[in-house]
């Protein structure tokens, strides 16, 4: 992830070049820094994850929101554009701004190799600063794996791990369940080319 610019910009400056700019970037605390672009894998499983959650909440008090919408973390200074966002009730935003909301109770991300260790650490930690956010979901669009944190006290958090097809993920602060194999739908891994063998078998025998 790279900054744009070596300079400090408000949050004000950053929503205006956002308007204008031909793609999105994050901002964190001064610093605007791109984002990677998208891949198929990523929008099949955006799409599969955000498609069964509409459709499962269309009789609920639940909300679900894609990565046009930007989320704001007040403690951070950052904006950032969740791949998922689940609200539980009204969604609250932020200087009655339709396209910035506070109020997240579960996020989504989709890693990419670019952003996978940002997501894991820095981002979520800014995103536990949140007081209504309880859950994070991270998806790898490389091959099937999901770790799910879950919220279970003041600074306490629990992992559960899914890396089998026939697994089902039960999310724990809203009622939905999704299927690997569903949310992996029409993905695409790439093949997994065999390691070499690093013996040396000079001189056996």
């Amino acid at each position: 992830m790279q900054i744009i610019q070596q300079r400090y910009y408000t949050p004000e400056e950053y929503l205006e070049l956002e308007e204008a700019a031909d793609y999105k970037s994050e901002y964190i605390d001064g610093q605007i820094i791109p984002m990677a672009g998208g891949t198929a894998n990523h929008n099949r499983i955006s799409l599969n994850l955000s498609a069964a959650l509409n459709f499962a909440f269309r009789q609920q008090d639940y909300e679900v929101f894609m990565s046009d919408v930007r989320l704001w973390i007040s403690q951070k200074h950052t904006y950032t554009y969740p791949d998922v966002i689940i609200l539980a009730g009204e969604a609250e935003y932020f200087n009655n701004r339709t396209d910035i909301i506070v109020n997240p109770q579960l996020i989504v991300e989709v890693l990419s190799k670019s952003t996978k260790g940002y997501d894991c650490e820095d981002k979520f930690q800014a995103y536990r600063t949140i007081s209504t956010f309880q859950e994070y979901l991270l998806i790898d669009q490389t091959r099937i794996h999901v770790d799910q944190f879950s919220k279970i006290g003041k600074k306490q958090w629990t992992l559960r791990e899914y890396d089998e097809e026939d697994e089902a993920i039960a999310l724990v602060t809203v009622p939905f369940e999704i299927s690997l194999q569903d949310l992996y739908n029409k993905v695409k891994f790439e093949p997994v080319e065999p390691e070499e063998e690093s013996a040396d078998i000079e001189g056996l025998g």
